[in-house]
């Protein structure tokens, strides 16, 4: 089954089939990194009450499969953090390949769609309010195991929360790059990658 998904303010040609009762998405991983216009927001704190929802939410319906933890990451839960307006959830499992079977078909229900084509296979990427199920994208759930590459983004997060110098400089980062690469996701997230590198390390020690 053929569709068009709109993918922030533009519209990418996607194929979506069903997998398991749920809506997945085969997404071209060139257009899925261009074509989203970015545009950051500021801080807003009604976020972590999102976040909140969002959690309780995923336990209710979540509570018979392996999770181990769920949270906040992402600029969203950085206080004070320009972000674009869209809540990252991190959910650690015992196996991601247990988790690509059993979680797809309970999140479809809760209006999320599954990026199959994910070429990164030590994770799970999910996204609610894609259309036609929503008008823009509210939230992402990013399953993982742990440690792993993915979980570590913790540490970018709380080593931010913990030293608000740091996170000032990332949001006069965050702003300089979304107005130079508007429309370029890929050279945004690249233009950032110095940044995160130096905090990581120094989250690290």
């Amino acid at each position: 089954m053929e569709r068009y998904l709109a993918v922030a303010t533009g519209r990418c040609k996607t194929h979506s089939r069903l997998f398991n009762s749920s809506v997945v998405l085969s997404m071209d991983l060139i257009h899925f990194r261009t074509m989203d216009l970015i545009k950051i927001a500021p801080y807003d704190p009604s976020w972590i009450a999102k976040f909140a929802a969002e959690k309780q939410r995923l336990q209710e319906h979540l509570s018979d499969l392996s999770m181990l933890e769920i949270r906040h990451f992402g600029s969203t839960a950085i206080p004070h953090m320009l972000a674009k307006p869209i809540i990252d959830i991190l959910v650690a499992v015992e196996s991601v390949d247990e988790a690509r079977a059993s979680f797809p078909p309970i999140l479809d229900k809760l209006g999320y769609d599954f990026w199959r084509d994910n070429p990164k296979h030590d994770r799970l990427f999910f996204v609610r309010g894609m259309p036609p199920r929503g008008v823009k994208r509210t939230h992402h759930i990013h399953v993982c195991e742990r440690p792993s590459e993915v979980w570590n983004g913790i540490l970018f997060c709380d080593y931010l929360v913990k030293h608000p110098e740091a996170a000032r400089e990332y949001a006069m980062l965050k702003r300089r790059m979304s107005e130079l690469h508007r429309h370029d996701r890929e050279a945004y997230t690249n233009a950032k990658k110095s940044f995160v590198a130096k905090i990581m390390g120094k989250a690290f020690h």
